[in-house]
């Protein structure tokens, strides 16, 4: 891994050439409480884009993973996280990437393509449907159960299964606390409109956390979307036809 700085804050990064020399490059933008290395190169993503001929770039968001821990609700900002993003594409010197996202990571993606859009060659949304502009997808309690003493019961199944998955990938859980506080932001429906580059929506028929797919596909002017059946929110991250159909999208993308 390697870091940069980011307005101050510590940023930690891979960038991974493509298996036979240059290609285009991918960024690839993590979910709530995962990081770099379980969101993507675990589930073969990384392997999947670098031998399909990609660069790879995936990044831990602020208060993830390698990167710096913060604990104002204030510093996790969705797009507070997207210039992050943008900042490491400019770390980089690439002015231009695909940029994939899911969950959280596709939130962000979202903002970044709304702000910075001359950036976005192709935006790529896992994990999250119609909740980018309705409701903010992940139910109340999860802040609090993460910031709970251990054994203490959860105030519902999502926010324990989060503290669970939390410890499992050794988070820092205040950082986490405080990133649930400051990230659930939505978009409008106008200015989902405004998002013109290329989107692939992907969403399992059994996510209760994303909300539906078509149903956001439908406000976008310029967005396809793609359906896994029978995986719910964790089992579509690394699903064999996501990822097929991700290489698919990218191969007919302008």
């Amino acid at each position: 891994m390697q870091t940069f700085l980011s307005d101050g804050v510590s940023i930690a990064y891979l960038d991974t050439p493509a298996r036979d020399g240059a290609g285009d490059p991918i960024l690839l933008i993590h979910g709530f409480a995962s990081n770099h290395r379980v969101n993507w190169v675990n589930t073969l993503w990384v392997k999947t884009l670098s031998e399909a001929g990609r660069r790879v770039i995936a990044l831990d968001n602020r208060g993830h993973g390698e990167s710096q821990k913060l604990y104002d609700p204030e510093a996790y900002g969705s797009d507070l996280m997207a210039r992050d993003a943008a900042r490491l594409l400019d770390h980089l010197g690439i002015d231009r990437a695909d940029v994939m996202g899911y969950s959280m990571g596709a939130r962000i993606a979202a903002y970044l393509a709304l702000d910075d859009a001359p950036r976005v060659r192709s935006l790529l949304l896992g994990g999250l449907g119609l909740h980018l502009v309705e409701g903010r997808g992940l139910p109340s309690g999860i802040a609090e159960a993460l910031e709970a003493e251990p054994g203490t019961p959860a105030p519902n199944p999502t926010a324990a299964a989060f503290r669970t998955f939390a410890e499992q990938t050794k988070s820092d859980l205040r950082a986490l606390a405080a990133c649930m506080r400051g990230s659930r932001q939505t978009l409008s429906r106008a200015e989902v409109a405004e998002i013109r580059a290329p989107t692939l929506v992907t969403v399992g028929t059994l996510d209760t956390v994303s909300g539906p797919g078509p149903a956001l596909v439908a406000l976008m002017p310029n967005a396809q979307s793609l359906e896994l059946p029978n995986r719910d929110h964790s089992t579509a991250v690394g699903d064999r036809q996501h990822r097929a159909g991700v290489l698919a999208f990218l191969d007919g993308r302008a």
